[in-house]
């Protein structure tokens, strides 16, 4: 039997926002233990080194030093030697986001694919986790948030602050620091650990103790965030398991960090990291759900299906993770971009959002992704198995070169709902699919194949979808959605941007997206395909100084646009590096790119489609 691995995490020095790690092995390798850390970690699909952030390393066998090699970017190996090793090292940890680990005197944060070096050869083995806090009286209120099983919790003095301790949202029980337990390594580093002074909430969904953990300066409403996102959880659960409703989790939590300007967010098995604007958070005297909050309430949304679908319906090239290289699929567009569909979808279903405001979100992701040329020359397979070189490596090329997975992959599930519904006379629908490829891949920890999605879609409706599937996933034909949301009795109509009537003629544009400089100057930053400025020699990075002889600014740009008719030819000058470059652009017009979705007065069959699909579940 293999003995487990011991970890010990101690934020050292906040405020040189060090965290020291150390992992002992009681019987290692005799040949020379070898140990690494991840390269990437689970839904972020880029490899993002994160051994370049060890500081120092140093090994012990028996309290005495022991020389330890770096083999490549990532591994190291001991000496050979008998009895326990220890390897203990620094991590440099100011990476404020959901992916890395960030640390200072106000909190700290970590993924365990950061910080806990994987000894080789253990990793099926049980790990002990010890969390200590930082040494201090300013952290004596620390505590910790995290889905990983407590074995031991360290006596800590009680919350002094009134503001930090939990809210009235239920039965609110926080964790301490001290020792911890994961099965083996995958589970380890699949449970984000928040520390700090958090405001903490909880709430039951299906009987599921749900934890909120909220660091950072807000004035968010606990109590509101904790009704929503039951609505929410309580409505994917059932949607997986309607007859049962029960969650694949003991436990979940909700980390987020509240800050000035950011958003984002990762899944795991029992819990998302999320990162978010403070304002888009609800207010306590603030009872509608602004588009600040109905932004965030998709991300928390989007993470939650994320429990299903991709940590336990995921891949079969994720089952196990290799966290040493890439992994790749052709799937993403399903595991993103199906989640991306039902993300707001369940908005709707849970009676946060009205169904107008649903297709408003469904108009501008279908806008979003008509309007980029790079939809035409890769398919959502191809940008599935790009995602570590293109999609999250994206520069000013982009939006010409490649289609977003989760964009197109959310107007892919939109279509394919839709078509099962219509073909089965709405006796089935994508819900059916989901359920279908959780009995038999995610209950079972199975991965699934490459075309598995394809098959399950077709088992789960009856019908023969292999045309749907060549042209929406392997081919760069756009989706004909019309039809299929007329017959929910929705009209889809384009409009151009700027015109306030159908009759006023549509405004000028050079086809380049311009961003202001800290001075103000007008940098180009994406040129299109097809465009005017392209047309002329306009290069993403140049700097417009002047139209026709006379300064502008990123501000003014755009009026002084407008003050030509479409078809002149205008003289830009700018600044390519530090040469001033000469441009006679001939303006086009700005075509129809922002598209509507309205309801239309229908026969009572229509409507009653639309409402089943809008706001009932296959199975309520």
């Amino acid at each position: 039997m293999v003995s487990p691995v011991r970890y010990c995490i101690v934020p050292r020095n906040p405020a040189a926002h060090l965290f020291e790690v150390s992992v002992t092995v009681t019987d290692p390798d005799p040949a020379g233990q070898c140990f690494s850390l991840p390269v990437w970690i689970p839904g972020s699909y880029m490899i993002r080194e994160f051994a370049k952030n060890i500081v120092s390393l140093r090994a012990t066998a028996n309290g005495v030093p022991l020389a330890c090699q770096k083999t490549d970017k990532a591994a190291w190996r001991c000496a050979p030697v008998s009895g326990a090793i220890t390897l203990t090292y620094d991590v440099y940890a100011w990476d404020l986001g959901v992916r890395g680990a960030h640390l200072d005197e106000s909190h700290g944060f970590y993924n365990g694919t950061s910080v806990f070096m994987l000894p080789t050869g253990f990793e099926n083995a049980t790990c002990e986790v010890e969390i200590v806090p930082p040494e201090g009286e300013r952290y004596l209120n620390w505590r910790v948030a995290t889905a990983l099983k407590q074995t031991q919790a360290m006596v800590r003095p009680a919350d002094k602050n009134a503001a930090e301790t939990p809210v009235n949202a239920g039965v609110s029980t926080t964790k301490s620091f001290g020792k911890f337990f994961a099965d083996n390594y995958d589970e380890l580093i699949d449970h984000p650990v928040e520390m700090g002074t958090f405001t903490h909430a909880t709430f039951e969904a299906c009987g599921v103790m749900h934890h909120i953990a909220i660091t950072g300066k807000h004035r968010a409403d606990a109590n509101r965030l904790c009704a929503d996102l039951k609505k929410i959880c309580e409505a994917q659960i059932r949607l997986f398991e309607p007859e049962t409703a029960a969650a694949p989790m003991s436990e979940y939590w909700f980390l987020i960090m509240a800050v000035g300007e950011s958003y984002g967010g990762l899944e795991h098995r029992a819990s998302t990291a999320l990162i978010c604007n403070r304002v888009d958070l609800p207010l306590a005297h603030d009872k509608t759900v602004n588009n600040g909050y109905r932004r965030f309430l998709g991300l928390a949304s989007h993470e939650y299906f994320h429990t299903w679908n991709v940590k336990r319906i995921k891949p079969a090239a994720f089952v196990p993770y290799d966290l040493t290289k890439e992994s790749y699929t052709r799937q993403l567009w399903f595991f993103e971009g199906i989640t991306s569909y039902y993300d707001d979808l369940i908005l709707v279903r849970s009676g946060l959002i009205e169904p107008l405001a649903y297709l408003e979100l469904i108009a501008e992701n279908i806008g979003r992704v008509m309007s980029q040329s790079g939809r035409n020359k890769q398919s959502v397979a191809e940008s599935s198995f790009d995602a570590w070189i293109k999609y999250y490596r994206q520069d000013e090329n982009s939006p010409n070169a490649i289609v977003s997975y989760y964009q197109k992959g959310s107007m892919i599930g939109l279509a394919l709902d839709l078509t099962i519904r219509q073909r089965t006379n709405g006796t089935k629908s994508l819900d059916d699919v989901m359920r279908s490829l959780w009995a038999t891949y995610g209950r079972n920890g199975i991965g699934v194949p490459e075309g598995g999605v394809e098959a399950a879609a077709a088992r789960a409706s009856g019908l023969d979808l292999k045309e749907f599937f060549a042209q929406s996933v392997d081919d760069t034909i756009d989706l004909e959605l019309s039809p299929l949301l007329l017959a929910m009795a929705i009209n889809m109509t384009w409009r151009t941007p700027g015109k306030t009537k159908d009759e006023d003629p549509a405004p000028p544009t050079i086809g380049a997206k311009i961003g202001a400089e800290p001075n103000g100057d007008a940098r180009v930053t994406q040129v299109f395909d097809g465009g005017a400025a392209q047309a002329a020699g306009l290069s993403a990075g140049d700097v417009i100084i002047a139209i026709d002889g006379l300064r502008v600014t990123a501000m003014s740009l755009e009026k002084r646009l407008r003050s030509y008719p479409v078809g002149s030819v205008v003289d830009f000058t700018a600044f390519r590096r530090d040469e001033m470059l000469s441009f006679d652009i001939k303006l086009q017009p700005l075509s129809a790119q922002t598209c509507s979705l309205t309801m239309l007065d229908a026969p009572g069959d229509a409507k009653a489609r639309r409402h089943a699909w809008l706001l009932l579940p296959s199975l309520s």
